[in-house]
C-alpha cells in the first residue's frame, strides 16, 4: 500500500477506536488535552488483557522473577542519582514560520527514513523487472544509485551519532540545514536554534508553600525496582540471576506527541529488571532479547512485521542496546527496548543516599554490586500494535442480509476484550431465555455479550467491529438438540457445539496458556 492510503488507514483506525469505545480523547467535552487519552470500555479490557499476558509470561514462567509495585511519588534524590535531572533532555527546535516546535533528532531520523524507502523504491523496481532470478543483496552493493543513497545515509548517521554523543547542539541544527529538511506545515527551512528541554513534570509535596518539596512525576518505572532491589532480595531469599517485574504508569512531559497513543504524557509501562553476575550481563542480554521477540511472535502476528534496531547512541547507563520495532502505519516504531544497564543505577543509588546496595555471592564468596539486563514495553505501543494489525477492512459474501463488506478487528482471541457473544436468533420462542441462560453459565469463564438488536447479520458485524473472535447463535434447532452455531470471527464459518461443550470449547480457542507455551 502507499504512504496515503497507510495514513487513510491510520485515520480510520482513530475514529473507529473512538466510535467504538476503545480510546477517547481526555476530557473531550473540554475540547480534550494534548497527547492525553482516556481507553473506553473495550479498550480497558484489551489493555487489560495485554498486561496479564505480559505479567503471567514474567512471573508464572519464571521461578526466579518477582512482581512489585512502587509509588509514582519517589524522593527527588532519586532522579538525581538516575541522572534524569541533569541528562532527561529532548533537543527542541522551532520553525518560525509555521512556529511550530519539533525534536531536531526526530526530524533526522525521520529524513534518514525517507532515504531508506528510497532504496526499497529501487528494490522493488527490480524486483518486478528481474522477478524470481532477483538477488536483494547483490542488487543493494552494486547498484550505482542504491549505493549512492547510501552512501548518504551513512554520511549523515555518522554526523548525527557524533552529535547526539557530545550532545552538540549546534551540529544538530547544520545537519538539518545541509539536508534541507523542511518544516511540514510551512514547507520553510526557517529554523530556530537547537534547544534542550527536560521532559520530567514536577509538583510540589507539603502542607505550607514555601517549605514544600519538589518532587517529579516518575518518567520511568524502573528506578522503583532499583531502590526496591535490597527488601525484595532480602525478604524474597533471592539468588542471583533474579528479576524484579512491574507494570505502572509513568509521565513525560512530550512537546511533541503525536500518532495517537503511541507517544502521550502519561501512559503505562511493563517493565523487568534482571541482575545477574558482573561479566555475564551480554549473555543475559542476548537470552532476554530473543525471549522478548518470542513473546510478540507468540500472539501470531506476521514475524515480518517486526524488527530488531540496534542503537546508534547508547544511554549513559548502558553497555548494550536493542530495540524490538513493529511496522505500524507510520512505519517501524520501537514498541519495546532491551537494555544491558551495567551497574550503574544500583550504583550509584548507593553513592547518593549513602546506603550499601551489594549482593553476596555465596557461591563466588563475594559481595559485589549486580548488573542489570531490562526489559521496558508501553502498555500503551503493545494496545495499538494490537489495533493497528488487527484492523481489517475487507469484501466478504453477503451474510445474512448484511452488505458486502466488513471492518473487522482481528485481536489474538486471548487478548480480545470480549472473548464471545451469545445471540438469539429471533427474540421469541424461548431463544432469548435460552441464550441468556448460556451466558449466565459462561461469565464466569469469559467476557461474554448478549445481543438481540437487528438482523442476526448486523450482530455480526458489530461483533467483527470489536473484534469477538466468537459468536454463538441459538437458534430453533437449539430447543431440539441443545446445540448452538459458533461462528468464527476470521474465517466466519460456522460449527455446532453441545451447549455442554461450549465451557471447554471455547476455554481451548481462548486461553492465554497456548500463547504462554510458545514463548
Amino acid at each position: 500500500m502507499s504512504t496515503v492510503t497507510q495514513e487513510e488507514i491510520f485515520k480510520k483506525l482513530i475514529a473507529h477506536c473512538k466510535e467504538y469505545g476503545f480510546i477517547f480523547p481526555s476530557s473531550e467535552i473540554y475540547d480534550g488535552l494534548s497527547a492525553v487519552y482516556d481507553y473506553g470500555q473495550y479498550g480497558v479490557e484489551l489493555k487489560n488483557n495485554i498486561k496479564k499476558y505480559w505479567w503471567d509470561s514474567m512471573i508464572l514462567l519464571n521461578e526466579n522473577i518477582v512482581g512489585i509495585d512502587a509509588a509514582i511519588f519517589m524522593h527527588p534524590r532519586t532522579w538525581e542519582a538516575s541522572g534524569h535531572v541533569g541528562a532527561f533532555n529532548d533537543p527542541l527546535i522551532d520553525n518560525k514560520d509555521s512556529k511550530k516546535r519539533y525534536r531536531a533528532d526526530v526530524l533526522i531520523e525521520e529524513h534518514l527514513a525517507k532515504l531508506e524507502a528510497k532504496i526499497e523504491k529501487e528494490v522493488e523496481k527490480a524486483t518486478k523487472k528481474f522477478g524470481s532470478s532477483f538477488d536483494r543483496q547483490m542488487f543493494v552493493t552494486t547498484n550505482a544509485r542504491v549505493l549512492e543513497i547510501q552512501k548518504e545515509i551513512d554520511s549523515i548517521r555518522t554526523r548525527f551519532v557524533e552529535a547526539l554523543e557530545k550532545t552538540d547542539l549546534n551540529a544538530l541544527r547544520q545537519i538539518i540545514l545541509d539536508c534541507e529538511i523542511v518544516c511540514p506545515i510551512s514547507g520553510t527551512r526557517n529554523w530556530t536554534e537547537v534547544r534542550q528541554f527536560n521532559l520530567m513534570f514536577e509538583t510540589k509535596m507539603g502542607s505550607v508553600a514555601d517549605e514544600a518539596m519538589t518532587i517529579y512525576l516518575r518518567p520511568e518505572t524502573a528506578q522503583g525496582i532499583f531502590v526496591n532491589f535490597l527488601n525484595v532480595q532480602k525478604s524474597g531469599r533471592m539468588k542471583i540471576p533474579f528479576g524484579i517485574a512491574q507494570i505502572g504508569k509513568a509521565f513525560r512531559n512530550e512537546i511533541v506527541a503525536r500518532q495517537f497513543i503511541f507517544r502521550m504524557r502519561e501512559f503505562e509501562q511493563m517493565e523487568m529488571q534482571f541482575f545477574v553476575r558482573p561479566g555475564t550481563e551480554l549473555d543475559w542480554f542476548e537470552v532476554w532479547k530473543e525471549k522478548r521477540l518470542r513473546w510478540h511472535l507468540a500472539m501470531g502476528i506476521d514475524p515480518n512485521k517486526y524488527r530488531f534496531h540496534k542503537h546508534d547512541k547508547l544511554a549513559h547507563y548502558a553497555n548494550a542496546a536493542y530495540d524490538i520495532e513493529f511496522q505500524f502505519p507510520f512505519g517501524f516504531k520501537e514498541v519495546e527496548g532491551i537494555h544491558s544497564r551495567t551497574d550503574f543505577d544500583l550504583g550509584n543509588h548507593a553513592k547518593f543516599s549513602g546506603k550499601k546496595i551489594t549482593y553476596f555471592d555465596p557461591e563466588l564468596n563475594q559481595s559485589y554490586v549486580p548488573y542489570v539486563i531490562e526489559t521496558s514495553i508501553g502498555v500503551d505501543r503493545m494496545v495499538l500494535l494490537i489495533l493497528a494489525n488487527g484492523y481489517t477492512e475487507e469484501k466478504v459474501d453477503k451474510e445474512d442480509g448484511t452488505g458486502d463488506e466488513r471492518v473487522v478487528l482481528r485481536i489474538p482471541p486471548a487478548l480480545a476484550p470480549v472473548k464471545l457473544a451469545v445471540l438469539p436468533l429471533v427474540k421469541k420462542d424461548g431463544l432469548d431465555e435460552k441464550a441468556r441462560a448460556i451466558v449466565h453459565k459462561l461469565r464466569y469463564e469469559f467476557n461474554c455479550q448478549y445481543d438481540e438488536k437487528d438482523s442476526i447479520g448486523r450482530r455480526y458485524r458489530r461483533q467483527d467491529a470489536i473484534g469477538t473472535p466468537y459468536c454463538i447463535t441459538v437458534d430453533h434447532q437449539t430447543l431440539q438438540d441443545d446445540t448452538v452455531t459458533v461462528r468464527d470471527r476470521d474465517t466466519m464459518q460456522q460449527e455446532r457445539v453441545p451447549i455442554d461443550g461450549l465451557l471447554r470449547y471455547m476455554g481451548e480457542k481462548v486461553s492465554l496458556r497456548s500463547m504462554l507455551e510458545k514463548i
